[in-house]
């Protein structure tokens, strides 16, 4: 009960602080969507135009939108984990630990197959679902505040859902015959993200981010933004660079290296239940953030150094 009422009590002095910037910060983004919404329209309509039917854009425009951009967001970092530049091995994690080709084919064999098996019948089921929630297929783009508040609703589904099915899958009787498969990279790669045993990419990677979507009703466009957002994360926290401008991908990174702490991907259920305690005690944790410099935070706080 003590943490519940702390986490509320934290929860309400975040609110009050951010409440009176939040209409300012509101308002200024609902004047870009509204000032561009005709530039939206625009695009949408001309990707709404290639598609015959609603099935069309549902099932083939999803299974573009979900395995597509997973390679586009992949690509740079498979070149660089091949070619090692060195300006880029200054920013990598665990920078003793190079690329193995066997297993990094082995790893596409699996990713291909989740993706081309596993994925289409769940786009599928999502389509169903999404008829009768009553979710737009249509033309029409909606407004700004839907997609903001949608948007919210779908991080906050996946961290809780992302959160307890992970730690599920790390269950000593679970965890050897499910999760192993994807702890093989203890140093991860991009394309690391999906390479899963079948029940955990169903359960793990594919239903935390389709059910906040259907939870919400989201518009078609809504959901393949929120499918956008979740893969570039899910690239970026297994890439294994803490690159400037890029989220930090050290406390999923650490969860590779270490497996027991850092299941979520906000960190926020972490806190709660103290899954982090391990990592906030490490240079991993005091490196976790965007960094906006060109000097990698190794060398800005290498190993041995004491905190100020």
């Amino acid at each position: 009960m003590r943490r519940i009422s702390l986490l509320l009590l934290a929860l309400f002095i975040g609110c009050a602080a951010a409440s009176s910037n939040l209409d300012v910060l509101t308002w200024q983004f609902k004047r870009f969507w509204n000032g561009s919404r005709t530039l939206w329209q625009y695009l949408w309509d001309q990707v709404f135009d290639c598609f015959a039917s609603e099935w069309d854009i549902s099932f083939w425009g999803s299974f573009v939108v979900h395995n597509t951009l997973f390679w586009v967001f992949n690509l740079a970092f498979i070149f660089i984990d091949f070619l090692e530049p060195k300006w880029a091995l200054k920013f990598k994690i665990q920078d003793t630990q190079r690329m193995d080709t066997k297993k990094f084919i082995k790893a596409v064999q699996r990713v291909l197959f989740n993706q081309i098996v596993l994925t289409p019948p769940v786009i599928y089921v999502t389509y169903k679902l999404a008829l009768w929630r009553g979710a737009s297929l249509g033309r029409e783009l909606p407004t700004f505040q839907e997609v903001v508040l949608h948007i919210a609703v779908c991080v906050l589904v996946e961290e809780v859902m992302f959160y307890y099915s992970h730690r599920l899958f790390h269950h000593p009787k679970i965890y050897k015959h499910i999760h192993k498969v994807h702890h093989e990279w203890t140093s991860p790669i991009g394309i690391v993200s999906i390479y899963a045993h079948p029940v955990e990419h169903l359960l793990s990677n594919l239903l935390p981010v389709v059910t906040g979507p259907l939870l919400c009703g989201s518009h078609i466009a809504v959901a393949w933004l929120w499918y956008t957002l979740a893969i570039f994360s899910t690239t970026i926290s297994h890439c294994g660079y803490h690159f400037p401008l890029l989220p930090s991908p050290e406390a999923h990174d650490y969860h590779h290296y270490a497996f027991n702490n850092c299941f979520g991907v906000l960190g926020v259920l972490d806190r709660f239940h103290g899954t982090d305690a391990q990592f906030r005690n490490t240079k991993a944790y005091e490196r976790h953030f965007m960094t906006l410099s060109l000097v990698p935070l190794k060398a800005l706080n290498p190993e041995g150094q004491k905190t100020k």
